[in-house]
Parts: structure tokens; C-alpha cells; sequence
């Protein structure tokens, strides 16, 4: 196997597991996201760990995407 075709499975792996990632962080704000005024929530526990874990594999997506135009 090439280079190339590591990156193409490295990508294709990150990408399963993001979706999987975004899928599993529901807003649930239902009618209140309808109401006036502001409410700031902060993220803790899964919550926090989940946004920071799909920040953390879109960075990498990113990274092996454009190393993987750079290597073509």
C-alpha cells in the first residue's frame, strides 16, 4: 500500500467517526430556543468531551486532507 492509499483510509475512518460524533451531540432545545432573551449554558462532562473530540478530529481531517493533496 501507498501513501496515498493510507491517507485515503486515515480520511475515511475520521470522517465515519465525526459524523458519529455530531450525531451524537442533540440540542434538544425544542420551543425554547423560541423564546426572548439569552441563556447561556455551559458544556460539561459528555457534552464538553464530545464538542472538544470534534474539534480536535476536524482539525485531523483537515490536516490529512490537504497532506493528502500535497502528497498527489
Amino acid at each position: 500500500m501507498s501513501l496515498q492509499d493510507y491517507l485515503a483510509l486515515a480520511s475515511i475512518i475520521i470522517s465515519i467517526a465525526l459524523i458519529a460524533i455530531i450525531l451524537l451531540q442533540v440540542k434538544g432545545e425544542g420551543v425554547g430556543g423560541l423564546q426572548s432573551g439569552s441563556f447561556v449554558r455551559t458544556r460539561r462532562g459528555l457534552e464538553k468531551t464530545l464538542f472538544q473530540l470534534t474539534i480536535v478530529l476536524s482539525v485531523l481531517f483537515l490536516g490529512i486532507a490537504a497532506l493528502a493533496v500535497y502528497v498527489r
